[in-house]
Formats: structure tokens, C-alpha cells, sequence
């Protein structure tokens, strides 16, 4: 009898330190060669790029850059972004800089630096921690002009980023993004048709084997140029499907966004799509003052649908 008892103890026991072990956070995080990863079960799901990494050799030094997010992983492995294209070297993965301000009676180009007018660069973590639910960092960017040698920091961004435990076959990322101005100078967003929260797609999708759908119905072919709170892009990967959602908060500069789709006509077929809130008007950041913009980013493996985007923008715009 004393043996059962001890037996029903120590099953309890063991149930209960299953359930602890079961509740423990999946997320872990490391810091290697110049990259902050997050991982699940060991496996990486987001690169997050803190030191200058150089362009492919025999390219211009003036397209390296920091503070981006590549690489980007489904669940399954599959990679879904893409840096230093030729066709483009200055697309990094997902990043976010402005393309057309004025500052100190200059335009200034932050978006294409291989104008070496100005860049976007890591300038230090502010804060790392886990949960069981998540994991959370923020970062700080400095918005730096390089012209005429002046190497001057006119925007500081701080960048709060939040990766949520993956739910069945996907999982979440929360940013968020808060601008102040670095000087006594005013930082004015000029429209321009491309700049902002931007998304540069794998290799391994085209024209044929991918596709876009904007909570407005739009599609590649159509996408260009018009306003969305959602993005939902997939494809192929390998023998495996997966893709990206972008959900624009309702709180953000010139909501519904503005966004910049490439065509299929575009670049080969290759995949870029753009949040873009100054595309129609300009955005002027004043000393003193924050200004906020937040997304939220889910990769996921297989296909989702229309509708299913749509009630995961209901969910994280109802918060």
C-alpha cells in the first residue's frame, strides 16, 4: 500500500514538473557575428543585424549597413527575405528608412545610400527580455547624414521589437517604432512614392510561383499606389509553401497606408513590397516631440487566405 502511495506521489510529481517544463519559454536568443538571433527549439527564426555588414566583393563599401532584420525564417527553415540584390544593393531584408527629407535646407536621400548622402545605422541595445510568451528588445537608430563629411545624427529611432511564441504553423512579430528628433532642427518626410517599412522577398519567388492580396483586393498587378491595412504575400519554398502578412496599425501617419508593390512587369519578377505613409503627403517631425509609427509581421508556413488575414489585422488592430 505504502508503495502505491509512493508510486501516486511521485507520478504527480513528474506530471507536474512536465507541465513547468511545458510552460518554459521555446524563445532563446544568441549573439553571433555581428547578429542577435531568435530562436525556437534551436532553430533561427530572425537574424536582427546589430555591426556593418559589407557588400559582396567587388561592390561599392558605401552600401553596407546595420540595423535590419535578415535573415527571416518560417517555422520550417524557409528563408523569406533577401539582402544586397544586384539589382538592388541597397535593400536589406526588412528595414525602414526615409527617402526624400529635408533637413537644414537640404534633401537628403537616407533610403539609397550608395548616393552616400546619408544612412540609417545600430547605435546600440537599450533593453533585452524573455517571458514565456515572448521575447523582447529594443534598439536604437541613428539617422545620420554623411554629406559634405558631415556625419551628423538628425533622427534617433528607437525600435521595439517583440517575437511572440509561434501558434501551429506561424508566429508573430510585433514592431514598433518612435522617432525624435536629434537636434534643435526639424526633420520633414517629403511624399515620395517609396519609403518606410519595407519588405524585400526571397529568390526563390517570381512572378509565377508568388502572389500578393492587400485587404483591399488588390493583387500584384493592381497593388500599386493604393491604400491597404494589410498585406499578404506567399510563394513557394522548395517543396513547401509559406509567406509574410503585414499589418498596418490604424494609430499610424496617413492610415490606411499608402503602399509601393513591384509589378510583375518590374526587376525580373522579384518580390519588394512597401508600407509608404508619406507616398501621398509629407510628415513633419518636430523637436521635443515622439512620432510613432507600429506594425505587425506574421510568417507563417503553408497558404492563408484573404479572410484569414483580415481577422488576424481585426485581432491586433482591436488591441
Amino acid at each position: 500500500m505504502r508503495l502505491i502511495k509512493l508510486t501516486s506521489t511521485v507520478l504527480l510529481l513528474l506530471a507536474f514538473i512536465s507541465c513547468k517544463s511545458n510552460s518554459e519559454p521555446n524563445l532563446e536568443t544568441s549573439k553571433e557575428n555581428g547578429v542577435l538571433t531568435v530562436k525556437y527549439k534551436g532553430q533561427p527564426l530572425v537574424g536582427y543585424q546589430y555591426e556593418i555588414l559589407y557588400p559582396p566583393k567587388g561592390v561599392d563599401s558605401a552600401y553596407a549597413r546595420s540595423g535590419f532584420f535578415h535573415p527571416v525564417n518560417t517555422l520550417k527553415g524557409h528563408r523569406l527575405t533577401r539582402i544586397h540584390p544586384k539589382d538592388h544593393y541597397h535593400h536589406f531584408g526588412i528595414w525602414n528608412p526615409w527617402t526624400k527629407v529635408l533637413f537644414e535646407g537640404d534633401t537628403l536621400d537616407f533610403w539609397n545610400i550608395g548616393g552616400k548622402q546619408a544612412t540609417v545605422r545600430h547605435a546600440g541595445f537599450k533593453e533585452l527580455s524573455k517571458t514565456k510568451e515572448f521575447v523582447e528588445y529594443q534598439v536604437l537608430h541613428e539617422h545620420v547624414v554623411l554629406k559634405n563629411n558631415k556625419n551628423k545624427i538628425a533622427l534617433n529611432e528607437l525600435e521595439t521589437v517583440r517575437i511572440h511564441n509561434p501558434v501551429d504553423n506561424y508566429y508573430i512579430i510585433d514592431l514598433q517604432f518612435d522617432y525624435t528628433c536629434a537636434t534643435s532642427s526639424e526633420f520633414k518626410i517629403l511624399e515620395h512614392r517609396y519609403q518606410g517599412l519595407a519588405f524585400r522577398g526571397t529568390e526563390e519567388w517570381v512572378d509565377n510561383n508568388s502572389s500578393i492580396i492587400t485587404s483591399e483586393g488588390k493583387t500584384r498587378e493592381n497593388a500599386d499606389s493604393t491604400t491597404a491595412k494589410w498585406m499578404l504575400y506567399q510563394g513557394q519554398l522548395g517543396n513547401d509553401a509559406g509567406g509574410i502578412i503585414l499589418m498596418s496599425n490604424p494609430q499610424n501617419y496617413n492610415f490606411p497606408e499608402p503602399i509601393r508593390v513591384w509589378p510583375p512587369s518590374e526587376h525580373g519578377g522579384a518580390v519588394f513590397i512597401n508600407f509608404s505613409p508619406t507616398k501621398t503627403k509629407d510628415w513633419l517631425f518636430q523637436p521635443n516631440k515622439t512620432y510613432t509609427l507600429k506594425y505587425r509581421l506574421l510568417l507563417f508556413d503553408g497558404q492563408f487566405t484573404a479572410v484569414e488575414a483580415d481577422n488576424f489585422w481585426k485581432a491586433y488592430s482591436s488591441k
